[in-house]
């Protein structure tokens, strides 16, 4: 059997390129750039347009209230499918639990709609509870294929360039927004006509999902097998994920997993070095910024708090208000693509992957839930989220150390990473050995 056969395993894995006669060729429509660009597709038409409609402000109602408790009854139960998304991938695989999960963000959509044009408040609960029981199967599962197919030196460029998708679909949206709403300089609802642009484009997420390879049929340029499969059955997948929730590693992220995320409602790519200097580095970057926007955002909403401002772009105080908006999201994303490359150097194989990444979801989905909960309380929309986000960046910086400073630091990894190196320039010609 080739060694090229094998499937891939998380801690022998060459991430250093080698050169393009040494590659092993792949169709384009079996590619990482394919199937990464129909994941950024999918994306784009689920949950970045899910933040689009969020982008206007509570869902671009007048009221703020219902919507928050919406999206909080959304994130509640992400938290529970995202628990059973492993058990949902043993039966329908990944690609179909990405189907599955981009099904339910339409009907949310069209929630909003009619609660902005009839006021009926009914169907954005029902269009939320279907969204968070899709939406938690499908961000397991699109976190899973980001780190799972791509080929280890294509990783984070792959990730990035899946997450543009995101915020892709949040500037399309927002320019929609704005070109049907420009005139409107006032707080309140925007058109429902914009509503039901986004209802037509969420329902594309299905559609695109199709156009996945299955893990099987992945071709990536190393010559290594993608296997995302879940073998066992539920009651062993429903303990795996409660063991390694329980692990030491994984709850001292959970602070840190949480003031990366609170912010959404308040509101990484690898280098070739080595991995210990990576992930300190990156680190300790992020941390700094993080406190740095932090402390900007929370002198601001003290000061709004007292002068109570309604800006519109047009307004000359726009940019001090807009401006730590911007750096929060950038924030955001930056969070987000490294909380993604502590998830892949904490799995040990591609089944770990699948249960680490919805367990990251469903945390994520967790500390949303309470964020939006909270933040549908007025003092809590006015300054509190920020003040508790500040807060939860301040405790989670020491738990999220002790686990990111041991990536790269054992003598295994460090002998593992100087060999992949060393057999980089031989991989092609190892491999036909083995044939």
């Amino acid at each position: 059997m080739a060694s090229h056969d094998h499937p891939i395993s998380r801690h022998n894995e060459v991430e250093v390129e080698p050169p393009k006669s040494e590659q092993h060729p792949v169709k384009w429509y079996r590619s990482t750039f394919w199937n990464m660009t129909v994941l950024g597709l999918c994306n784009l038409a689920a949950p970045g347009i899910w933040g689009a409609m969020n982008s206007p402000g509570a869902g671009g109602a007048a009221s703020p209230q219902l919507i928050n408790a919406a999206n909080a009854l959304t994130f509640c139960l992400m938290v529970v499918s995202c628990y059973f998304s492993s058990t949902l991938v043993h039966y329908i695989g990944i690609k179909g639990a990405l189907i599955f999960g981009t099904i339910g963000y339409a009907p949310y959509a069209a929630g909003l709609y009619t609660n902005n044009r009839f006021g009926t408040e009914w169907l954005v609960l029902l269009g939320a509870a279907l969204c968070g029981i899709s939406a938690g199967v499908f961000w397991m599962a699109e976190a899973a294929i980001a780190i799972a197919y791509p080929e280890p030196w294509n990783r984070g460029k792959a990730i990035g360039y899946w997450l543009t998708y995101r915020l892709a679909g949040q500037i399309l949206g927002g320019a929609i927004n704005l070109g049907l709403n420009a005139k409107n300089n006032e707080a309140g609802k925007v058109s429902y006509t914009v509503f039901l642009v986004f209802i037509a484009m969420q329902c594309t997420g299905p559609i695109f999902g199709f156009l996945l390879n299955a893990p099987e049929k992945v071709q990536r340029t190393d010559g290594k097998k993608v296997d995302l499969t879940i073998t066992r059955g539920p009651i062993f997948e429903l303990k795996e994920t409660a063991r390694l929730f329980l692990g030491k590693k994984f709850l001292l992220m959970v602070l840190f997993i949480g003031q990366a995320v609170f912010a959404e409602a308040v509101y990484f790519t690898y280098l070739a070095i080595a991995l210990k200097t990576r992930a300190r580095t990156s680190f300790w970057v992020i941390v700094v910024l993080q406190g740095g926007w932090w402390t900007w955002a929370t002198i601001l909403v003290t000061r709004y708090r007292i002068t109570r401002p309604t800006f519109d772009w047009v307004d000359g105080n726009f940019g001090e208000g807009f401006g730590v908006f911007v750096f929060l999201t950038v924030g955001f994303q930056l969070n987000y693509m490294f909380l993604y490359f502590i998830i892949h150097n904490m799995a040990k194989d591609e089944s770990e992957v699948v249960r680490y990444a919805a367990l990251l979801r469903g945390t994520e989905s967790a500390w949303q839930a309470v964020s939006y909960g909270l933040t549908s309380l007025a003092v809590f929309a006015e300054v509190g989220g920020v003040y508790i986000n500040f807060g939860l960046w301040a405790i989670a910086i020491f738990p999220a150390w002790l686990v990111v400073r041991e990536f790269g630091a054992s003598k295994v990894e460090q002998v593992e990473e100087r060999a992949s190196s060393v057999e980089t320039p031989s991989l092609k010609s190892s491999e036909g050995k083995n044939l």
